[in-house]
C-alpha cells in the first residue's frame, strides 16, 4: 500500500521553481496576462522585474511576444490560465511558436475542474488535446507539486516548445521533492498483474487509492504515472498491455483528445487491447459546486476508476 503524503499546491511549487531557475539563468524571461498572483509568477516578478512582462489580459499578445523573445535567444515562459492560454492563444501558439519550433514554454494553470470557484467558463477540458495536436509540441501533466517543480526545470533545460498543465489549489502529494523526472518516460508507481491504471495530474493519486481498494476484491492493479502525454511513452503502454491486457486511463480532461486518446490510438495500431477511459464525457463545466463535488459529478473518483477496472477486465476476459 502506497501512503499519500500531505497536500501541496502545484502552482505554488511552479512559482518558486521559476524563481530558483531565474537565479541560475539570466536568459529566462517570464510573461503573464495579468494573473501573476494566481499563477505565482509574482515571485519571479518581484525578484526580476526587468525580466518579467505583464501583457495585460491579452494571451495572444503574450504568445507573440514570447515567440519574439525566443527568436532573439531568450528562454521565455508564458504562463496563464489553461482555458485561455491554450484556447484564446491557440493560433499564435500554432503559427508563431510550434511551426517555427521556437523555445517557448507555455504553462496553463488552473487546468481541468480545479478553477471551480471561477466558474464554468474557466474550466479547461480540452487544453491537452489542443496542444497535443501541434507538431513539435511537448505536453506534460504532472501528478503533484514536487513533480510540477521538476517538470518546469526539465522543460526549461530542453530546447523546443512545450505545454505544462497545472491544477489550481492543493492536491495530494505522491512524490518527494527532488524526485526523478524524465521527459517522455512514464513512472511505474505500482506493479500489477490483473489490470493497469494509467493516469496523470490529480488522477494519479486517485489511481493509487483505487489500487488499494481493489486489493480487497483480490484484484492486483498496477499504476503508471504518464506525466508526458506527448511524446507518449509507447514502450510503457505496450508493456502494460502485454502484462495485464486490461488498461484504464484516468485524466481530468475530456475523454476526447487527451491521454486516453493517445493510449487508445497507439494500442489500436500496435497491440489491440481493451481500454476504458475515465474522464470528462463531452460536456461543459459546472460552476455551482466545490472542486470535490465536481470531481464526483464528473466521475473522477476512486470508485469510478474501480468500476472502470472491472469493465476493462471484463472486456479482456470476454475476448479470450
Amino acid at each position: 500500500m502506497m501512503k499519500l503524503k500531505m497536500q501541496a499546491s502545484q502552482v505554488e511549487s511552479f512559482g518558486k521553481a521559476l524563481l530558483s531557475i531565474g537565479l541560475e539563468r539570466d536568459d529566462l524571461v517570464v510573461l503573464d496576462p495579468d494573473v501573476s498572483d494566481s499563477t505565482k509568477t509574482a515571485y519571479f516578478a518581484e525578484r526580476f522585474p526587468e525580466r518579467f512582462i505583464s501583457v495585460g489580459i491579452s494571451e495572444q499578445d503574450m504568445i507573440g511576444i514570447a515567440a519574439g523573445l525566443a527568436a532573439s535567444g531568450k528562454t521565455p515562459v508564458a504562463c496563464g490560465f489553461a482555458m485561455f492560454t491554450s484556447g484564446r492563444a491557440w493560433e499564435q501558439v500554432a503559427n508563431s511558436v510550434a511551426r517555427s519550433n521556437l523555445n517557448v514554454k507555455v504553462v496553463g494553470t488552473h487546468g481541468g475542474l480545479s478553477p471551480s470557484a471561477d466558474g464554468a467558463s474557466h474550466q479547461a477540458f480540452g487544453d491537452v488535446a489542443l496542444m497535443r495536436v501541434l507538431p513539435n509540441m511537448k505536453v506534460v501533466v504532472p501528478a503533484d507539486a514536487p513533480e510540477a517543480e521538476e517538470a518546469i526545470r526539465t522543460l526549461v533545460e530542453w530546447y523546443g516548445p512545450s505545454y505544462l498543465r497545472l491544477g489550481r489549489g492543493s492536491s495530494p502529494v505522491v512524490y518527494d521533492y527532488g524526485c526523478e523526472f524524465t521527459l517522455g518516460k512514464a513512472t511505474v508507481l505500482r506493479e500489477g498483474s490483473d489490470a493497469t491504471i494509467m493516469a496523470n495530474g490529480i488522477m494519479v493519486s486517485m489511481a493509487l487509492i483505487t489500487a488499494d481498494k481493489l486489493v480487497v476484491e483480490g484484484i492486483d492493479a498496477g499504476v503508471v504515472d504518464v506525466h508526458t502525454v506527448k511524446p507518449l511513452d509507447e514502450a510503457s503502454v505496450d508493456r502494460a498491455a502485454t502484462e495485464t491486457g486490461a488498461i484504464v486511463v484516468a485524466e481530468e480532461h475530456s475523454v476526447i483528445g487527451g491521454l486516453g486518446s493517445a493510449v487508445a490510438e497507439f494500442l489500436a495500431e500496435s497491440r489491440p487491447t481493451p481500454v476504458v477511459r475515465v474522464g470528462i464525457r463531452d460536456r461543459f463545466g459546472d460552476s455551482s459546486r466545490s472542486y470535490e463535488d465536481l470531481l464526483r459529478k464528473y466521475g473522477l473518483t476512486p470508485d469510478d476508476i474501480v468500476e472502470a477496472v472491472r469493465a476493462s477486465m471484463g472486456l479482456r476476459d470476454r475476448e479470450r
